[in-house]
């Protein structure tokens, strides 16, 4: 299903500012050598992320699915001077890939890479996060958001990508395991009364997660 009409989606990309050349770089890189480039977040959403980021003025970020290190960077760009950004990759060759990138960048020093899984690797960082960013494995989005809202700050935010999953999770009957985990996910939220949280509807869909009190 489609759910971003190209043209619209083109139409924002010429009236957004364009990427720094590195970030531009990961883009074009992923999309010509990547089996599975779709998962790369969009110009748009990067520049967004980013933003996002810049406005907060994180001390502490966590990732939970780091990729080719495209929204890495972006998110890294609101760090404040003695900031750090943890993220987790799963995949060998994703994370070899974004170290490489992240070591070519200004913010090679506050990003620390942690490759393997991230269910295993979240209960170690005893950090106290400022902003999260959760696109990983569907499956386990439930247990990646219980695993970092314990160690949200009183004024942190968790932002999850891909809540619609290509359109999936609007049919009358669900199919799919990653589209079924994501609306199970996304009844999660709107349950917890700990938190407030609004969906947006940019590309695949992101859910910006706020905690009550």
């Amino acid at each position: 299903m489609e759910l971003v009409n190209e043209k619209a989606e083109a139409y924002a990309r010429n009236f957004s500012t364009p990427h720094e050349a590195l970030l531009q770089r990961i883009i074009d890189e992923t999309n010509a050598n990547h089996a599975h480039a779709s998962m790369l977040s969009s110009d748009t959403q990067g520049k967004l992320l980013e933003f996002i980021s810049c406005m907060l003025k994180p001390s502490k970020i966590l990732e939970v699915g780091t990729f080719t290190g495209f929204s890495a960077l972006c998110l890294a760009k609101g760090l404040v001077q003695d900031g750090m950004l943890h993220t987790l990759e799963w995949r060998a060759q994703d994370a070899a890939t974004a170290q490489q990138y992240f070591d070519a960048s200004p913010y090679g020093k506050q990003i620390h890479l942690h490759p393997g899984d991230a269910q295993e690797i979240i209960p170690t960082l005893r950090e106290t996060w400022d902003l999260v960013f959760i696109d990983a494995d569907k499956v386990n989005y439930i247990q990646y958001y219980e695993l970092t809202l314990q160690r949200l700050s009183p004024s942190g935010w968790i932002i999850a990508d891909n809540v619609l999953f290509h359109g999936q999770v609007l049919e009358d009957e669900i199919k799919g395991k990653n589209a079924k985990a994501i609306h199970a996910f996304n009844e999660h939220i709107k349950k917890d009364n700990r938190v407030e949280q609004v969906m947006l509807t940019v590309r695949d869909g992101l859910t910006i997660i706020k905690k009550i009190g």
